[in-house]
């Protein structure tokens, strides 16, 4: 519309006073989103390179193109980074679902994601963390509503490395992470962030607060501790009962107990986790490491199952499940160590490796799918050729056969005897040494690079998506792993069970009270870091968020600094006279071209009229006839000047297309 530029002051003002009072209906947001596209489809109708996109002086995303989707979203421009996430899946769904346009929409997805970036950084400083933690709803394709998220929720989910790592996502991530922002849970599973540290004194009993175990920092610490504990206990269980299989255990030991309780204890909370992202979040939150998690429980399981039976089972069976038992709890070793992983991830480095080998084990399907087939083949084929003489070995041998060539240990000598046999299996030790891993060799190579290249923003987003992931499920009281069982058998059956439920005032006592004996001592060392060295923590990052580092450089006594030593000046030049020569880093270098063409115009039109205006004073002795031929000429020079203006800039338009 015209003149919206200068109107979109006044239209963040209203946005603003309305956000809070007014929520956008999902039909509200679906017709923002497909405004949304619309614009997109307009702005990039042929595939244009993405680097390009991304430049912050880029030619396309200019401060112009940025101010028309402010404008475009009317009273709802705090729900505009949302919308245009929402509008980057639908265009990223169009690119996988129409391989002949991929390159189109994929710049397309792009596009939206720079400009909610963009968007969220021209909004004020005090608006941020709500337009980052408000959630909408949307009308799905089949017509029902989705659920309901955030702008960081959805940028988490799909994947939003350029938007994750901004200074204003990473800001309110941080402040989630060490507990500056909290998470209150409002109805309708709605949420609101808002500080901690300003709503009370510090002081230790004002931070001696059972909610603090939220806090994703004192959550990691707090995991690292239990998880190297049962590192040490899980050791003991396996070495203890295994000096003395000889002799059947007809009992737990201590270090089996323990072990066997923290196991159904991590079981419950990985089960609850699941459960939260099923209900909660989309399967685009599911990981390698929600995998792990599960055949590791179900591995746990299955080894208590076993010991039980080997107790209270007959007694010519209870060496044996013992045996089993100490079999599968032997197979957890490997995945418990590997999650150490994940528990260490919150420091960069373990964080960056963890993505590498993520990236890598996702590029490998096309390996084992491509390993499957062929495997499938060779097997057949094989064990074809051992049923023909009448006599067939056991199909696991085939497979054994199969398996030990691929791991570089093949066994010519056991089909030396078939000819056929022998170049099938020669074929096949060919094709997976040097066709298919030389593929997966270069498939992580690929996916290593690609992390590499672009780690700092894909370790950003993936602390995000750590962060968020652990305060995501709208649970108000948080006991960590081992202690919900504390939760699940004695606090919980008063919210639950009709007979012995309290009503919610003294049930949020209870659980204040039971946390606070509980985790008392860790509680106490949270309250006192808090105390003593948070604050000055807090007031680093107070003066770092109001820019004062930055801010100075619009004081005058910065910009020209009044210092007079013998005569000796600093400021000689004025600050204004010395910016002058600075090229505008704002903006691209086509556009600087088009604007300094636009200015020899004005300059060459001003002049021409100058000129003009002199000749007539001059010539007023002159014969109308010979004034109105001078006026031609003039008018003559201008036309040439604007079509000289208009030629240079279709080629400086023909030049970026």
């Amino acid at each position: 519309m015209p003149g919206f530029l200068d109107a979109e002051e006044d239209g963040d003002r209203t946005s603003l006073l309305s956000a809070k009072s007014v929520k956008p209906s999902p039909d509200a947001l679906t017709k923002l989103i497909k405004r949304l596209r619309a614009l997109t489809l307009t702005l990039l109708p042929v595939e244009v390179d993405p680097e390009s996109i991304k430049e912050p002086t880029s030619r396309i995303i200019t401060p112009q193109v940025i101010s028309a989707y402010r404008a475009a979203a009317g009273d709802f421009v705090e729900a505009l980074p949302y919308c245009l996430l929402r509008a980057k899946a639908k265009f990223i769904f169009d690119a996988n679902h129409n391989p002949a346009d991929y390159g189109e929409n994929r710049g397309r997805a792009i596009a939206c994601e720079v400009l909610a970036r963009r968007i969220v950084h021209l909004s004020p400083p005090d608006r941020i963390h709500t337009i980052l933690s408000s959630r909408f709803q949307h009308r799905e394709v089949d017509g029902e509503e989705s659920d309901m998220a955030s702008a960081l929720e959805v940028a988490i989910d799909t994947h939003c490395t350029i938007f994750l790592s901004s200074s204003e996502a990473q800001d309110v991530v941080t402040s989630l992470w060490t507990g500056r922002l909290v998470q209150v849970n409002n109805a309708n599973h709605d949420i609101d962030y808002v500080p901690y540290g300003e709503t009370r004194e510090t002081t230790f009993w004002n931070h001696l607060e059972p909610a603090r175990l939220g806090v994703p920092r004192y959550q990691n610490i707090f995991r690292i501790v239990i998880w190297l504990s049962f590192l040490v206990v899980y050791s003991q269980a396996v070495r203890e009962p295994l000096e003395r299989l000889g002799t059947p255990q007809r009992s737990f030991d201590i270090w089996e107990i323990i072990l066997y309780t923290m196991a159904l204890a991590f079981t419950i909370e990985d089960a609850h986790r699941l459960y939260s992202l099923l209900r909660f979040s989309t399967w685009r939150a599911f990981s390698f490491w929600n995998a792990v998690a599960f055949f590791t429980d179900s591995l746990l399981v299955t080894a208590f199952v076993l010991r039980v039976l080997s107790i209270t089972g007959p007694s010519d069976d209870d060496t044996t499940m013992q045996l089993r038992s100490f079999q599968a709890l032997s197979l957890v070793s490997p995945l418990i160590w590997m999650k150490l992983i994940t528990i260490f991830d919150g420091y960069k480095y373990m964080g960056t490796m963890q993505l590498c080998v993520a990236r890598m084990l996702k590029e490998s399907g096309i390996f084992f799918a491509l390993l499957s087939v062929l495997a499938i083949g060779f097997f057949q084929g094989l064990f074809a050729l051992d049923a023909a003489d009448g006599a067939t070995e056991d199909p696991s041998v085939v497979v054994h056969d199969l398996i030990q060539a691929l791991l570089q240990a093949p066994n010519y000598e056991k089909y030396s005897a078939s000819t056929p046999g022998l170049l099938l299996y020669y074929l096949w030790t060919a094709v997976t040494a040097i066709i298919l891993l030389n593929v997966l060799i270069s498939l992580f190579a690929s996916a290593y690079s690609e992390v590499v290249d672009d780690a700092e923003a894909q370790y950003l987003a993936f602390f995000a998506g750590k962060t968020i992931g652990m305060i995501r499920a709208p649970d108000s009281y948080v006991y960590p792993a081992p202690f919900n069982l504390i939760e699940i058998f004695i606090v919980a059956p008063f919210e639950i069970l009709p007979l012995l439920r309290i009503d919610g005032k003294a049930y949020a006592q209870l659980n204040r009270y039971v946390m606070i004996t509980v985790f008392f001592i860790p509680l106490s060392m949270i309250a006192l870091y808090e105390t003593t060295f948070a604050r000055h923590e807090h007031a680093r990052m107070r003066v770092w968020l109001r820019g004062d580092d930055q801010g100075e450089a619009d004081y005058p006594e910065t910009r020209d600094p009044d210092v007079d030593e013998d005569g000796l000046k600093i400021s000689k030049v004025p600050f204004a006279e010395l910016i002058k020569v600075f090229p505008d880093t704002q903006q691209s270098t086509e556009a600087n071209i088009i604007k300094e063409v636009k200015a020899v115009g004005q300059a060459a039109q001003s002049s021409v009229m100058n000129t003009q205006s002199t000749i007539i004073k001059e010539t007023q002795d002159v014969g109308r006839s010979t004034v109105s031929a001078v006026i031609q000429e003039m008018q003559t020079m201008k036309q040439e000047i604007r079509d000289l203006q208009e030629r240079l800039a279709n080629a400086i338009t023909r030049e970026q297309m």
